[in-house]
């Protein structure tokens, strides 16, 4: 069945990053003159990265966002360098983090998975409303509009402007309120099993989850592709 809007997740479903966090926080590490082991440090994001809250910032103002942004960040990066015992070694992590902060504001991390445009692109010919639920930061905006994918959708919806990250039901509402005249048929995809495709089954949509690596399904799932191209819509 052809739905009226899809919804995408970011990061993992339309674009990824260019080799591991863990590398590109290295190469940066070394070029503040601190050495680091990309596996290790890539190691300690991960760790440090999935055990922060969520980012969602409720009853911020729009003015502070950024800087409560960078604060986030900033905390799950000084934890993974404190993990592999290179925090210390540098003679100003502010300013580093800085410039690692604005660099991934840039397309140079990121690839755009290679049937996005052209699916996307399907879509739009279809007449089926494109919009993006995130649970990436502000930065989103610039990194679809450098990737030249911003224009795909008509709507872009992040956690941190929301105050709440998915899975919380709040995020899909407010994206779908973007919408209101496609409310009914309205679909999410994404590569989280818990934020994308249970997030999206308990806010009322219908939840699809993109298992780009073929990972096993921690639980029955009516709808899992590969790959966006694996997804047939008929207009029926």
């Amino acid at each position: 069945m052809k739905p009226s809007v899809i919804f995408l997740d970011a990061v993992g479903t339309l674009f990824g990053v260019q080799g591991t966090v863990g590398e590109i926080y290295s190469r940066f590490a070394a070029q503040a003159g601190v050495q680091v082991d990309p596996q290790s440090l890539n190691q300690a994001f991960i760790e440090s990265f999935f055990s922060a809250p969520k980012a969602a910032f409720p009853g911020v103002a729009p003015s502070d966002l950024p800087a409560q942004e960078l604060r986030w960040w900033k905390a799950v990066a000084t934890r993974a360098f404190q993990q592999v015992d290179a925090f210390s070694a540098f003679a100003d992590f502010d300013d580093f983090f800085q410039i690692l902060f604005d660099h991934f504001a840039t397309p140079d991390p990121w690839f755009v998975y290679p049937e996005v445009p052209q699916v996307l692109q399907q879509w739009q010919q279809q007449g089926i409303q494109l919009g993006v639920i995130s649970n990436f930061d502000s930065r989103l905006h610039s990194v679809l509009a450098a990737l030249n994918l911003r224009d795909y959708f008509d709507t872009v919806t992040s956690s941190t402007e929301v105050g709440a990250a998915k899975p919380d039901p709040q995020v899909f509402t407010v994206a779908l309120a973007k919408h209101p005249d496609r409310m009914n048929g309205a679909w999410h995809i994404g590569d989280s099993w818990e934020d994308d495709y249970q997030g999206a089954e308990q806010a009322g949509l219908r939840g699809l989850w993109l298992n780009r690596s073929g990972k096993t399904p921690p639980g029955p799932t009516y709808t899992e592709i590969t790959d966006l191209s694996r997804l047939t819509l008929t207009s029926e």
